[in-house]
C-alpha cells in the first residue's frame, strides 16, 4: 500500500512538472518557467552554491550554472560549455540555452546519468566533445557531484594520464558526492577499470570502446557483486 501511493506521488508530481515552465515567448511563460526552475531544478540553492573547480588548466566542473554565472564564466574565459544533462524541454536547459546564444558561449549537450551507467556511445561523445571544443571549456551537471565527477576522472585520466586511483578523488564528499547511494554507480565503473588493468594495460578510452557495458555493469551494481568480477 505504501509503495503504491509514493508511485501515486511521483507520478503526480512528473505529471505537474510537464503542465509548465516550457514556453519562453511571453511574460507569464516566462514566469512560469522560472518557477518551475527555482522550484523543480533547485536554482535557488545554485545561486551562491557554485561547486565551481578547476581541474586542469582550463578545464572547469560546476553545478548547473545560470545567466549570471554563465557571464561571470564567460569574463573568466571561458569559452564553451559541456552540458552533461544533455538537450531537453525543460527550463534549465531552455534558460542555458538561450544565455549560451546571448554571451557568445558554444554549448555542447550530451547526456549521462548520475544513477546509472551511461551507454557506451554516450561516453565516447563525451571524451570526443572533451578534446575538439574550444577551450577553455566547463562541464556541468545538474548538483557537479556525480556526472561531473565522472567526467572529470574522465578527462584527468584519458588527457592528463591520471592514475585511476587519483581520478577516483573527482568522486568524493568535497564535491558532494555520496558513494553510498545509487549514484556510487560512477565509482563502481571506475572500480571495474581499475580491477581490469590488473590483467593489463588499456587506456580508458580504449576500455570505454571495446570493453565497457553498460547493462552488465547496471546488473552487477544493483547486485551488488564485487567490481572485479567484471573485470
Amino acid at each position: 500500500m505504501i509503495d503504491r501511493f509514493r508511485t501515486w506521488v511521483d507520478e503526480r508530481e512528473r505529471q505537474w512538472r510537464r503542465s509548465f515552465g516550457r514556453d519562453l515567448s511571453t511574460p507569464a511563460g516566462r514566469r512560469a518557467a522560472l518557477l518551475h526552475y527555482h522550484l523543480f531544478d533547485h536554482a535557488f540553492l545554485r545561486v551562491f552554491w557554485t561547486n565551481l573547480y578547476e581541474i586542469a588548466p582550463g578545464v572547469y566542473r560546476s553545478n548547473q550554472p545560470d545567466h549570471a554565472r554563465l557571464r561571470r564564466y564567460r569574463d573568466m574565459g571561458i569559452r564553451t560549455i559541456i552540458n552533461l544533462r544533455g538537450p531537453s524541454d525543460q527550463p534549465s536547459y531552455r534558460f542555458e540555452r538561450e544565455s549560451c546564444e546571448a554571451l557568445g558561449l558554444a554549448l555542447v549537450s550530451n547526456r549521462i546519468w548520475a544513477r546509472k551507467p551511461a551507454p557506451r556511445e554516450n561516453l565516447l561523445a563525451m571524451i570526443e566533445a572533451m578534446r575538439t571544443v574550444e577551450g577553455p571549456f566547463l562541464f556541468h551537471c545538474k548538483s557537479g557531484a556525480d556526472r561531473a565527477g565522472f567526467a572529470a576522472a574522465t578527462y584527468l585520466m584519458v588527457f592528463r594520464g591520471v592514475p585511476v586511483a587519483e581520478a577516483k578523488a573527482q568522486l568524493s564528499w568535497r564535491y558532494w558526492h555520496l558513494k553510498s547511494t545509487e549514484t556510487g554507480v560512477q565509482d563502481y565503473i571506475l572500480d571495474i577499470y581499475e580491477a581490469r588493468l590488473a590483467r593489463g594495460t588499456i587506456g580508458f578510452e580504449e576500455w570505454i570502446a571495446t570493453e565497457y557495458d553498460d547493462r552488465a555493469i547496471r546488473a552487477a551494481f544493483a547486485a551488488r557483486r564485487p567490481a572485479a568480477e567484471l573485470a
